[in-house]
């Protein structure tokens, strides 16, 4: 199938980066990065070194955090010129867990187009290597640092019955851990991972309390990806014969006919129509 040629002019393209392997560089994004007018950085410093590596001579600006609300207009103006615009982080997919997506935002409202060219991603690297359940899942990113919005943050993820990924740097990992003990126990299913796809990528599970214990004895360093299990189904409690008569006595004052109310309470009572049928039945013979 035939390709468009890249660069465009006008476009902003969103370029993943290697997380670590320097061959995970796919062939399209090493063409896009040496053909591209600039390239915004999250770390031109560090970003520099791979650029330089590739032997792209593309105008390089920082882009970050700190510098978001003066950058975009400045990036902005570049793609009206006419010119190619490609964002990269320091690691991955830029515009997950980085201002990448205000970029994004203000560029579509502008009418650029955006075309991200793939590449690894720490969070869904980290998912499908824990061995949890991957078919739904939800990502959680950094948590706040502190104080009540970290706590009800945390208390919403480990509700949640999904597998939840999240990000973690290295100072606070043991507060999170003892965090997750406190609020799910020690048996909840964590993968704990760093360093992926390099020679030293460490993975530490596969429960909160074995990753607790780990990093007890061999404290944290650099930023971590944990995937954590989802919420075990809380078990439905079956209403009693004396609940189950009350409310289908209720639904048959409404006009159900018995076999539909049955039927009805069913979903909720945590007791078969057919039982639920039979006790209609025992109070029908005890009212004649």
């Amino acid at each position: 199938m035939k390709q468009r040629a890249e660069p465009e002019a006008g476009v902003l393209y969103l370029v993943g980066t290697p997380i670590g392997h320097l061959g995970d560089l796919s062939p399209r994004a090493r063409a896009l990065l040496i053909a591209v007018d600039m390239i915004a950085c999250e770390d031109t410093r560090h970003s520099g070194q791979l650029l330089t590596a590739l032997g792209s001579k593309a105008r390089r600006c920082s882009f970050h955090q700190h510098n978001t609300h003066s950058r975009i207009p400045q990036l902005l103006n570049e793609l009206s010129s006419g010119h190619s615009v490609a964002v990269i982080s320091d690691a991955g997919l830029p515009g997950i867990s980085d201002p990448g997506e205000d970029l994004v935002a203000a560029a579509r409202q502008a009418g650029h187009a955006v075309i991200c060219i793939p590449g690894p991603c720490a969070a869904t690297t980290a998912l499908v290597s824990s061995g949890l359940p991957s078919g739904r899942f939800c990502f959680e990113g950094f948590l706040p640092a502190k104080g009540r919005e970290r706590r009800e943050r945390l208390t919403a993820v480990v509700a949640e019955q999904r597998t939840t990924v999240l990000y973690e740097a290295p100072h606070r990992m043991m507060k999170l851990l003892e965090e997750l003990q406190e609020l799910c126990g020690d048996q909840r299913a964590l993968q704990v991972t760093r360093e992926l796809t390099k020679r030293h990528e460490q993975q530490v599970g596969p429960t909160v309390i074995a990753a607790l214990t780990h990093f007890k004895e061999q404290p944290p360093q650099g930023e971590f990806t944990l995937v954590l299990g989802g919420a075990p189904q809380q078990a439905q409690v079956a209403m009693n014969d004396a609940q189950c008569r009350e409310q289908l006595a209720a639904l048959i004052e409404q006009g159900m006919k018995p076999s539909d109310a049955a039927k009805d309470l069913a979903k909720s009572a945590g007791r078969s129509r057919r039982e639920l049928y039979a006790l209609l039945h025992e109070e029908q013979k005890q009212a004649d």
